[in-house]
């Protein structure tokens, strides 16, 4: 599997409507290593903050949380979506996070129940590969699951 944007599945609410889950994945699983868990977690806390404020898709966000196998972060959003639907909102997550140099939002003992492990250099450095690498030049591969 490549890096990329993919849907990971299509669920159709009770009220009919369909919430898209996508596969944000940074690595390519068991071939290089993964992210590591602190600079994970400070992209999960970025990558959620420029979310869940961005003017065009904050209402349509349900949830960005990292992979268990640090390899990348779910995304879950309301509406049938596409991979390239979300192409240039990931670029721009990306790119924030790759630029950002601030406290860490939510990084402290009141709002998150792990504040220490935190690596925002590193977390810059992974947005930036995967944003230049992958994100800025994306090919039909890095958008749809192979095919087995």
């Amino acid at each position: 599997m490549k890096r990329g944007i993919f849907v990971s599945r299509k669920d159709k609410l009770p009220n009919g409507d369909i919430v898209t889950t996508f596969d944000i994945r940074m690595k390519e699983p068991n071939r290089e290593p993964v992210v590591h868990q602190d600079a994970l977690h400070t992209i999960e806390h970025l990558a959620a903050t420029f979310l869940r404020n961005h003017p065009e898709w904050k209402h349509k966000v349900i949830y960005w949380g990292p992979m268990g196998c640090c390899t990348g972060n779910y995304l879950i959003l309301e509406g049938d979506l596409q991979s390239a639907d979300i192409l240039t909102l990931m670029q721009q997550t990306f790119s924030f996070i790759s630029n950002f140099d601030s406290e860490i939002p939510g990084a402290t003992a009141r709002d998150c129940g792990n504040y220490t492990l935190n690596n925002l250099p590193m977390a810059r450095w992974e947005a930036n590969k995967y944003l230049t690498e992958v994100l800025l030049n994306p090919s039909v591969e890095n958008l749809n699951y192979p095919k087995d």
